[in-house]
């Protein structure tokens, strides 16, 4: 691929004929042989689409996480990893399909509410990159935790910056009154008081601000608000090192929708 080279995304599905194709298979031969239902994915379109983040992305030092959840398929999540993506979990499950799918342990981010003893045990010992942490008192668990086990995890705060997304209410997470996060002010104290937590590497700030996103721009007010926050730490001794910038980009699920470039985005 030559350096001027941006890969674009593919659908990886369409009528030849009056026949639906993945790629370049009828899916009646599928039918044929496994009968229905049957769940058909298309490797190129799944492909497509990670090289189109990092390739928009690679002017700048970054890693791409695949949301595991979306699809824990081994075949899917083997795909990923070949590529050399990075992989986001939300349990311990989805630690053990990752592993087995050959992923590393070190390009795994632990996100999600809820995180069982054993399951951020089990993650410790896998050393996974990083964790997202949602609450003060998980800090100090896995703080404890990690002491333990002698070992020192990378960790990001799940701050909620307040930002309203022309989403649906279900899956919008970024306002205040949302339950997802922790408050600005509330991270930035837990943030000073990093001496509080001495077997954990506070070198993260993350965010999520839902799924279903056609507006980029709040995309944009959510990083300046963590570039903020990461500047006023910096100036009180702390190195923020890694920006986690969570959502989802939109979808058409109707003639209505109009779905932004993965390129937009990372522009």
């Amino acid at each position: 691929m030559s350096e001027s080279t941006i890969t674009m995304p593919t659908l990886g599905f369409e009528y030849r004929q009056d026949q639906l194709h993945c790629e370049e298979l009828p899916l009646e031969q599928i039918v044929e042989r496994f009968g229905t239902p049957c769940y058909v994915y298309s490797a190129q379109s799944i492909v497509g689409n990670y090289r189109a983040y990092t390739d928009a992305l690679r002017s700048i030092d970054h890693e791409v996480h695949y949301s595991v959840k979306a699809n824990s398929s081994l075949g899917v999540l083997a795909l990923l990893v070949e590529e050399g993506a990075g992989l986001d979990i939300v349990s311990g499950g989805e630690l053990f399909r990752v592993l087995e799918a050959g992923g590393d342990a070190s390009k795994i981010v632990f996100s999600g509410v809820g995180k069982t003893v054993e399951e951020m045990d089990y993650a410790l010992r896998s050393m996974v990159g990083c964790f997202n942490c949602e609450s003060e008192d998980e800090v100090s668990l896995l703080n404890e935790m990690a002491g333990r086990l002698g070992t020192r995890p990378v960790v990001a705060l799940r701050v909620n910056p307040d930002i309203n997304t022309d989403t649906h209410p279900y899956i919008a997470t970024g306002l205040r009154d949302h339950k997802f996060g922790i408050a600005l002010g509330d991270a930035e104290r837990i943030y000073r008081n990093h001496g509080s937590f001495p077997h954990l590497r506070l070198e993260g700030i993350g965010c999520h601000i839902g799924s279903q996103i056609f507006d980029v721009t709040v995309f944009v007010e959510a990083l300046e608000t963590l570039v903020g926050l990461a500047e006023r730490l910096r100036e009180q001794g702390l190195r923020i090192r890694q920006l986690d910038l969570g959502g989802g980009l939109g979808v058409a699920y109707d003639e209505s929708h109009d779905p932004p470039a993965i390129q937009d985005y990372a522009r």
